[in-house]
């Protein structure tokens, strides 16, 4: 379909379309969507940004290292709306106030943008994704600017903060979100750059205007989620999880303790695991092109140099200068729960078990190796 051959009915309206979130990671956030509709052309389509591009060569390394592009999408309304109504999403709907001749500059717009040439780029997750599209979109393709103005009872937050808001700090997918992104994502979002949410599309278009006129003229909720029973469960939560392994190192330092021994295995663990994780964090944040994983002080915990110390705990008696190590880890433990206190960056509350179990464990390695 090319855009020249459709030219709008005075009658077509162009709304835009905020997607609830969904059970995975991937959807806990929501989805925006541009809908055309025209019952006198027999026109009903809607267009999104946030499509895989599964024949990309080399598709997960490419996602890894924050160099995927995703594809503009355009579907037939009433598959849209049965795909996320089967998959219980509300559909909220805000019409749009444009005269024809901007409705039609923007629906050429995204036909010219769904172009195979066109239709793919370079996503990311806080400055250019399927919500920060629909609003530049609108800004690009409507001659009068938009004012967006703040929402009734709009309070700046952090970008960590707005995560939050979606994903739940005691699951998974915040555990491992907090660990992965740096301090980066602690300092306040502006009240445009809140808008790489699709919640947050929603709210600043319905207080939108344009030459001081409402820039959306109608909303409505088109598909309400039904309420389901949360079947989340606390004993599979990170806090649960890694506090039954904090406990367990606990345990065994405490019997350490009273056999005056060293379990070897349990120090070679802790230290392959801590610094690969160390490992995996320095990559995301000088290997990859992801935005948000720099400047993470969980390495303050997790530190790389842990993996070349084994060769030290499969030792009797290690060399002297490991003691200072350990003092080391343990003063950076110190810094990490600074850092968490002032604010410079909050991370994930399943941790706190298991750094406490570490920094324990690290105290009692330096008293074993000292009075040996």
């Amino acid at each position: 379909m090319a855009a020249q051959q459709f030219q709008l009915s005075p009658n077509a309206e162009i709304s835009v379309l905020t997607i609830g979130p969904g059970a995975s990671l991937n959807d806990s956030f929501g989805h925006n969507a541009f809908r055309i509709s025209d019952k006198v052309q027999g026109l009903d389509l809607v267009y999104g940004y946030g499509e895989y591009d599964f024949d990309a060569p080399n598709f997960y390394l490419k996602f890894a290292q924050g160099k995927l592009n995703y594809l503009i999408s355009r579907h037939n309304f009433s598959q849209f709306y049965d795909f996320y109504a089967r998959s219980n999403r509300t559909i909220k709907e805000q019409v749009l106030n444009l005269p024809t001749s901007e409705k039609q500059d923007l629906f050429n717009y995204l036909e010219n943008n769904y172009k195979p040439e066109n239709r793919r780029y370079l996503y990311d997750f806080f400055y250019d994704n399927c919500a920060t599209r629909i609003r530049d979109v609108a800004q690009t393709s409507t001659s009068n600017k938009i004012k967006f103005n703040n929402p009734a009872d709009f309070e700046v937050q952090t970008f960590r903060k707005l995560i939050h808001e979606h994903v739940g700090l005691n699951s998974w997918g915040s555990f491992g979100i907090d660990i992965a992104l740096g301090s980066i994502i602690d300092r306040e979002a502006t009240p445009e750059q809140h808008m790489f949410l699709p919640k947050y599309i929603h709210d600043f278009f319905a207080a939108a205007t344009r030459d001081s006129k409402d820039l959306v003229k109608s909303s409505s909720v088109i598909y309400q989620k039904q309420n389901i029973e949360d079947s989340s469960n606390f004993l599979l939560s990170p806090l649960f999880i890694m506090g039954i392994l904090g406990l367990i190192i606990l345990f065994i330092t405490y019997k350490d303790y009273k056999n005056n021994e060293r379990s070897v295995w349990l120090d070679i663990l802790l230290f392959a695991l801590t610094g690969l994780v160390g490992i995996l964090l320095i990559f995301l944040w000088y290997g990859t092109d992801h935005t948000a994983t720099g400047q993470n002080y969980n390495l303050l915990w997790a530190l790389p140099l842990n993996v070349f110390m084994i060769g030290q705990l499969l030792r009797k008696q290690p060399k002297n200068w490991f003691r200072s190590y350990l003092k080391f880890l343990i003063i950076m433990l110190c810094l990490m729960t600074l850092h968490w206190i002032i604010g410079v960056q909050i991370f994930a509350i399943g941790l706190i078990p298991f750094i406490i179990a570490l920094a324990l464990r690290y105290f009692y390695l330096l008293r074993f190796f000292k009075q040996k």
